[in-house]
């Protein structure tokens, strides 16, 4: 392979509104290249710290009512928005992917590389249960169906609009196949390892953390440990946060959200940290083992890729109270070396990232 010296290189992104695992991937990528712009359908810098001196290039969804905060409802217009961005004058576009980014156009001596956090669910395999669940009258949900089926043949012809893949884990490589019927090799996000350490002294209690919605499977959780009686600590915020608290028992403790520089402790302190939904990746478990913690997650989808079982962590091979309840149970915390977990979780590394991303946009096949 040969090496492209110094290519123009341009970034784009579904949304820049709120802070998450994409989100990191794209402020990764720009610490790499800080003078590639940023394109993106919608940006809220108030919520995106570590942008501030980046050039983000917004599409003219931005100027439309509430957009910044219900980025959501623009989504039927999120095609013709991404079609607009000219990149005509960049060698290589790399595109942080979860939902219309991978639309873009470029010439045919552009390198488009996107990196797929996965295929947008809510058109694929979860599309019949988001109708479903989604809290609008039948007429809403028609029209609903109606745009889902058009950005669900568009998403496919933009597929082919992609040079190389890259999926953030083995098995969002399987989704991409699947759905796009295209090779992906897989690439690990990066997970901010160095800010994380082992603790001297480990507490009484167990954690649980991220957005609290359905699919997360905080419910079991929570059952879980009404029925064991054990510390638990759980921290974020979301749709299902009242639900939970009125379920919860005395042991159980919300603590909302919880700044970055607070979850270190957090994390090193834990018994173990506890992880039960299906997820394309999942860094917070990551985060925990470079805290030297192990974790006990269900056995599928990304987690069997970041949690080594035995070694830093187990599984429940059912997403259920009952199964979450055995392990538990079973569970013997002082199995485990905090170094050798930390180890573990350090070749996840956001360098190891960076490294291989450079060699990615620089090789030319």
């Amino acid at each position: 392979m040969s090496e492209k010296k110094n290519p123009k290189i341009a970034l784009v992104c579904d949304w820049l509104t709120n802070f998450g695992g994409a989100e990191r991937v794209i402020l990764a990528l720009h610490e790499m290249y800080p003078q590639a712009p940023i394109y993106t359908s919608i940006y809220n810098p108030a919520k995106m710290q570590g942008f501030e001196n980046a050039y983000v290039v917004p599409s003219f969804l931005q100027k439309l009512p509430k957009a910044k905060t219900k980025w959501q409802l623009y989504l039927p217009w999120m095609p013709f928005a991404f079609e607009q961005f000219d990149l005509s004058e960049y060698d290589v576009v790399l595109s942080s992917c979860h939902s219309c980014s991978k639309g873009v156009l470029t010439l045919p001596q552009t390198k488009h590389i996107c990196y797929c956090h996965t295929p947008m669910r809510y058109v694929w395999d979860n599309f019949h249960q988001y109708i479903k669940e989604a809290p609008y009258p039948g007429i809403m949900k028609k029209l609903g169906q109606h745009y889902l089926h058009k950005i669900r043949m568009w998403d496919r012809l933009a597929a082919e609009r992609v040079d190389e893949w890259y999926g953030n884990s083995k098995y969002i490589c399987s989704r991409i196949k699947k759905y796009y019927q295209k090779d992906a090799k897989h690439l690990y996000p990066p997970v901010n390892t160095s800010m994380l350490g082992i603790a001297n002294k480990v507490g009484n209690y167990y954690l649980a953390l991220g957005r609290l919605i359905s699919y997360k499977r905080f419910d079991i959780v929570v059952e879980a440990f009404n029925e064991l009686g054990l510390p638990l600590l759980i921290a974020g915020t979301g749709p299902e946060e009242s639900k939970l608290k009125k379920m919860a028992k005395p042991n159980i403790t919300f603590l909302g959200r919880v700044p970055d520089y607070e979850l270190k402790d957090l994390y090193s302190h834990c018994k173990a940290f506890i992880f039960p939904p299906l997820e394309d990746f999942g860094i917070v478990p990551l985060e925990a083992q470079a805290c030297g913690r192990p974790v006990i997650a269900y056995r599928a989808g990304g987690s069997m890729e970041t949690v080594k079982e035995g070694f830093t962590g187990e599984f429940i091979d059912e997403q259920n109270t009952a199964a979450l309840v055995q392990a538990l149970k079973k569970f013997q915390p002082n199995k485990y070396d905090p170094q050798k977990v930390r180890k573990w979780a350090m070749e996840f590394s956001a360098e190891k990232f960076k490294e291989r991303v450079r060699e990615i946009v620089n090789s030319e096949k």
